[in-house]
């Protein structure tokens, strides 16, 4: 590039910045980003799963109590450092120090849930060999932990972080499930890459989620002014025991699929499954003939 240019594009770029004060945030404070985002939730996963999430540096702990003792402080200080930074960049009036006790107070009621997520996990799949197996690698659980604790943060008001630790784990394990959405305990999400699960989503406890599936919105409501109505209610409810497996799209919010009913793969459900029943699409008619180049 000639130096002779280097001004315009100077101008340009400035003049840019100016015009889009939206995407800018010169002289503001500064975003949590997604460091914060991982500092945090690699200790929030040290408080789910103590022993098998611990920083190479960490001292060994024969029991509970030091592992707490030795471990929470930092914990609760990203929690708080976290929540201050979110509120500052968006001009919230949150108390951090309130939102974060009320978090941490959250953590035996989120581990509980997990233990029966795991324990699903193990139950519902004929390859794990061990519980530990299932805690140190399925992405399905570790997906989860996360939005448990994003969860929490999200129905405490905080903005950002929560959608910050959802992304987070979405680019870790290729599941997408925003924090706004309500799962209940003992669910397991075999594989789960591609999964989607929006904000206004309920599962109900014991459910079973196969990849490739989309718990998503029918259609938006826009208001007189044409602009998309926000806050309603737009994506299913899953009652307990629901199986859907790989590939089912699941569309609405007054779609309701009633418990223990079983979505099968590859279908388009837009209306409300009574409980105990199948959905599933026309069988697909297959051919098996000799190969001897090009398909037909």
């Amino acid at each position: 590039m000639q130096r002779s240019a280097e001004p315009d594009l100077a101008n340009a770029i400035a003049a840019s910045i100016t015009a889009l004060p939206a995407i800018a945030r010169l002289g503001a404070g500064p975003m949590p980003g997604r460091a914060t985002a991982e500092r945090l939730l690699s200790l929030m996963r040290e408080f789910a799963f103590p022993g098998f999430h611990a920083p190479a540096h960490a001292p060994a702990h024969a029991d509970a109590a030091s592992f707490v003792a030795e471990r929470l402080p930092a914990l609760i200080a990203a929690v708080i450092d976290a929540i201050e930074t979110s509120s500052r960049a968006t001009g919230a009036e949150i108390d951090a120090k309130a939102a974060a006790s009320a978090l941490l107070a959250r953590i035996p009621a989120i581990r509980e849930a997990l233990a029966r997520d795991v324990q699903s996990a193990f139950d519902g799949d004929p390859a794990a060999r061990s519980v530990v197996e299932v805690v140190a690698c399925y992405p399905g659980i570790a997906a989860l932990a996360a939005h448990r604790f994003a969860h929490e943060l999200w129905v405490l008001g905080v903005p950002i972080l929560p959608r910050l630790l959802a992304e987070v784990a979405h680019s870790e394990t290729g599941i997408d499930i925003h924090p706004g959405a309500r799962i209940g305990a003992g669910t397991f999400i075999d594989h789960g890459t591609g999964v989607v699960i929006g904000e206004t989503c309920e599962i109900g406890p014991g459910c079973r989620i196969y990849q490739g599936v989309t718990l998503g919105a029918r259609k938006f409501e826009r208001g007189a002014d044409g602009a998309l109505v926000k806050g309603t209610k737009r994506h299913p409810t899953l009652e307990a025991g629901v199986t859907v497996y790989a590939g089912a799209t699941i569309l609405g919010g007054d779609t309701v699929i009633g418990a223990g009913a079983v979505v099968a793969g590859g279908v388009f459900v837009t209306s409300s499954v009574p409980a105990g029943h199948l959905v599933a699409g026309p069988k697909t008619q297959v051919r098996v003939m000799p190969h001897g180049g090009e398909l037909p």
